[in-house]
């Protein structure tokens, strides 16, 4: 199977997504979230993918930009901020709704489409990095020496385990939209769809073309920092007047971080 890294980032996107199905499937149990318990959700999944970008992506990238004709940390920067831009541009782009914001706070271009889309078209714009950022380790792994198969998968784990909390985070709050529960659960888990096909994306063309393979590690790290912090930071504050809201955020964050930190250090 490693030797089918397309084949294998399907797998592995199909099981993140299979997380944030469980994790939208809560809905059936719990009726509301509190407040603190949604902070420190979205600061742990904020705390996973920066760990992630990091270790998982972006080290990756400088060390394999060593051995090419421009500085290592050109290559990374190039790649890193082209993430971002990308992410900034599908933000102005594709219509799209908040966790907590008010009716008529839609961002992207004007629609008509119910606040419950909009809010699923919010995390599905997350996900898109995330699904990148398991293909492109994945493909990584299969073409390069200096990453090892165990490192790309620990990339899945850790995605996925952020998944968790977050497909919940959707489909919870969903319900204040008047919507079913199956509803709820159903547009939560399809929010994660996204990730399937950003995955087997990103394996094919780092292992299709193997120079841009430094460039494509950036690139999924500089849009992974950018969705925590331009929108999953933000949105774990909570109110600016809750001061609770924020530590439970930030423990969320710091220990998000710490548990993919010794992930990767220890497995990959």
């Amino acid at each position: 199977m490693s030797n089918n890294p397309i084949l294998l980032a399907l797998l592995a996107t199909l099981g993140t997504w299979a997380m944030t199905a469980i994790g939208a499937a809560f809905v059936f149990f719990f009726k509301t979230i509190k407040p603190h318990v949604l902070n420190t959700m979205l600061g742990f999944a904020s705390g996973i993918m920066i760990a992630a970008s990091f270790w998982s992506l972006l080290d990756p990238a400088i060390e394999l930009a060593k051995s090419g004709p421009l500085p290592a940390y050109v290559v990374a920067s190039v790649g890193f901020l082209l993430g971002g831009a990308f992410l900034w541009l599908s933000d102005h782009l594709l219509p799209h709704t908040h966790i907590g914001s008010k009716p008529g706070e839609a961002e992207g271009i004007p629609t008509h489409l119910r606040r419950s889309i909009l809010l699923v078209f919010a995390i599905t714009l997350h996900n898109i990095p995330e699904g990148l950022a398991v293909g492109v380790a994945i493909g990584s792994a299969a073409i390069s020496d200096t990453q090892s198969m165990m490192a790309a998968i620990v990339v899945a784990i850790g995605i996925g385990i952020q998944n968790l909390p977050e497909g919940a985070a959707v489909s919870i709050p969903l319900r204040r939209e008047n919507l079913s529960r199956t509803k709820c659960f159903l547009y939560g888990q399809a929010s994660g769809i996204v990730e399937p096909i950003a995955g087997v994306l990103g394996a094919w063309l780092v292992t299709r073309m193997q120079p841009i393979l430094p460039y494509a590690l950036a690139f999924a790290a500089g849009a992974m920092i950018y969705v925590v912090v331009e929108e999953l930071i933000p949105e774990a504050q909570g109110s600016k007047n809750d001061h609770s809201g924020t530590h439970f955020a930030t423990i969320g964050t710091m220990v998000g971080f710490a548990i993919m930190m010794i992930l990767d250090v220890a497995l990959g």
